[in-house]
């Protein structure tokens, strides 16, 4: 296969989307600051998250997107690939297999995979653009699709299988889907998931995990399952109300705290928006959550004026993963949605999805640089 040449383009310097640099900054410093407060010994490592990604976003902002959508079947080995390695050689954890070991850190290919698999399946609608509601064509992007989210389900992570492929559905939605399609899908999808949702909260069911069957029931029953599986959420929403206006502080010393009285086992990571209410109170809450609302439009905006049909799903694709994730992360804190793990975007301590969102950003501020539709 020919490699595509790499095209060097005179990019000007107040094309260069610095408001959306500075959001994502913002974003960062507050994550930092909170996962500090909940994890004094992981801040320095979240710095220097921060730091690695702030240097590939800028990297990756200079590479034309067009060149690296053009090796688009390489990204697509290269997710895969990875998807694939951590079933083999990655660490079990609590029986699970979602990390490999590097020494240093430990890489979590499927938060990388997230964003090679928008650029893979920009690349891949904008080339079938003409036939995107052909019968051979979704039969295609259903396998594409499938590969990938059936390696990570694997692993197990549902969650993140689930993010996903809401990702992967809302890319051929902004690509061109027939609403005669996404309704028949829908008539089919919502009697399967209820009788699905029937099925896993009864005895010996086939689908689910114990312990993913148990955060289901304990949502629809939380009284019957309050001081085990409803336990972390229960804790979670009471310390964000307990925040009330202000919050109680940064690295306050409380001893009736989510943090200090261990009343949430990783308050960093799937429960840091518990640390964000408690701390910083519903004004800083409303901070957090207008900062990801901020990044999410801005990637939409860049997306409408990209030069081409690639560089508008890959924005918006980067905008509802950021958008689902945050969702998602902030319902399981405030008790809206089951219990399941999912980082909160540029916020959370986790090194792979720190820097992975990082180079989402990086794809996002080159569409943003390139000539646009409208002069």
């Amino acid at each position: 296969m020919k490699l595509p040449k790499i095209i060097t383009k005179p990019y000007k310097l107040r094309d260069y989307k610095f408001s959306l640099i500075a959001t994502v900054s913002a974003l960062s410093i507050i994550g930092t600051l909170v996962v500090g407060s909940a994890r004094e010994s992981l801040q320095n490592r979240q710095i220097f998250g921060v730091v690695i990604g702030t240097v590939f976003m800028l990297i990756v902002s200079l590479i034309d997107y067009v060149w690296i959508a053009n090796l688009h079947w390489l990204v697509y080995a290269a997710a895969v690939g990875s998807l694939a390695m951590v079933l083999v050689v990655g660490q079990e954890v609590n029986g699970a297999r979602r990390w490999i070991d590097l020494g240093f850190t430990n890489f979590q290919p499927s938060e990388l995979a997230k964003i090679l698999l928008i650029v893979f399946f920009a690349k891949f609608i904008m080339d079938h653009k003409n036939k995107i509601n052909h019968k051979s064509t979704l039969l295609k992007y259903a396998v594409l699709a499938g590969i990938p989210l059936a390696l990570i389900l694997m692993e197990p992570n549902l969650s993140t299988t689930i993010c996903t492929a809401l990702v992967i559905c809302l890319m051929i939605y902004v690509g061109g889907l027939s609403y005669r399609i996404i309704l028949t899908i829908l008539l089919i999808l919502i009697p399967s998931a209820v009788i699905f949702l029937a099925i896993a909260v009864q005895p010996n069911q086939p689908f689910l995990r114990d312990y993913q069957q148990e955060r289901i029931l304990a949502f629809l029953n939380p009284e019957e399952h309050i001081s085990d599986a409803a336990y972390q959420q229960n804790n979670s929403e009471m310390a964000i109300g307990s925040g009330q206006l202000m919050g109680k502080g940064l690295d306050n010393n409380t001893t009736t705290s989510v943090k200090n009285g261990n009343f949430i086992l990783e308050p960093q990571t799937d429960f840091i928006f518990a640390i964000i209410g408690e701390e910083l109170g519903f004004v800083g809450s409303c901070i957090v959550i207008a900062l990801l609302l901020l990044i999410v439009i801005q990637c939409i905006l860049i997306g409408v004026r990209s030069q081409d049909m690639a560089g508008e799903i890959i924005c918006c694709g980067m905008g509802g993963l950021i958008c689902f994730q945050s969702f998602i992360n902030i319902g399981v804190a405030t008790n809206l949605v089951p219990n399941t793990g999912v980082p909160l975007p540029f916020v959370s301590y986790g090194l792979t999805s720190l820097v992975s969102l990082y180079i989402g950003i990086g794809f996002v501020l080159n569409i943003g640089l390139q000539p646009k539709k409208y002069q």
